[in-house]
């Protein structure tokens, strides 16, 4: 990564984390791949179930794998024939891994989901959630934010499952009704009233989309 990059996420990471921290949002900065999992790993109790929704994010830093070899009770949806049975676990899980859509330089973050099995075990229900975000998810403010997630993230989304969207076919959001649209609901997490609960590492590195 380019030095002046490099410099750039290191002094805006400080200025998201106060915000985050502003919020009763624990936060962590880390500056590669390795320490963010490393850092992860020290939030997560061995022993411990744990979930997530589809985060690319939390793949790349090779949370996934860590947690199937390691102590945890890895509850991999992808691997249960019932899907609807795993995404209900989520809710007594122990840890619910994340990322986000986007966030904002002072801490607040902004998720858009399809079928509200994301949004809905963030905002209640396990124990702890923990937010794995790349620096490349940053913006301004909350419209900007909300723009990211409906032109950058969405629309890769759709691609990558393959959904006959407009957006798949354009690139942008076009703010439509199609039936595999995935911007169902929008979650802004502006304050955690439980201290603790959530926690959040962001990374130097570009993470997801």
């Amino acid at each position: 990564m380019n030095e002046n990059i490099i410099k750039r996420n290191d002094l805006l990471a400080q200025k998201v984390i106060k915000g985050l921290k502003s919020r009763n949002i624990e936060a962590f900065y880390a500056t590669d791949k390795k320490a963010a999992l490393e850092q992860a790993l020290a939030l997560i109790p061995e022993g411990s179930s744990v979930t997530m929704g589809g985060s690319m994010s939390v793949n790349e830093i090779g949370l996934v794998d860590a947690l199937k070899n390691g102590n945890y009770n890895f509850i991999d949806r992808n691997a249960m024939e019932d899907k609807r049975a795993a995404m209900l676990m989520a809710y007594d899980a122990d840890v619910f891994l994340a990322s986000a859509n986007a966030i904002t330089e002072d801490g607040i973050i902004v998720n858009i989901d399809g079928n509200a099995n994301r949004v809905s075990a963030i905002a209640q229900g396990p124990k702890k959630v923990i937010f794995i975000i790349g620096m490349n998810k940053v913006c301004d403010d909350v419209d900007g934010a909300m723009k990211r997630a409906r032109n950058v993230a969405a629309p890769i989304n759709a691609q990558r499952f393959g959904l006959n969207t407009p957006c798949a076919k354009t690139g942008s959001c076009m703010n439509c009704k199609s039936p595999d649209t995935i911007c169902c609901q929008f979650l802004i997490t502006r304050f955690s009233r439980q201290p603790g609960r959530i926690q959040a590492i962001l990374v130097r590195d570009d993470l997801g989309f």
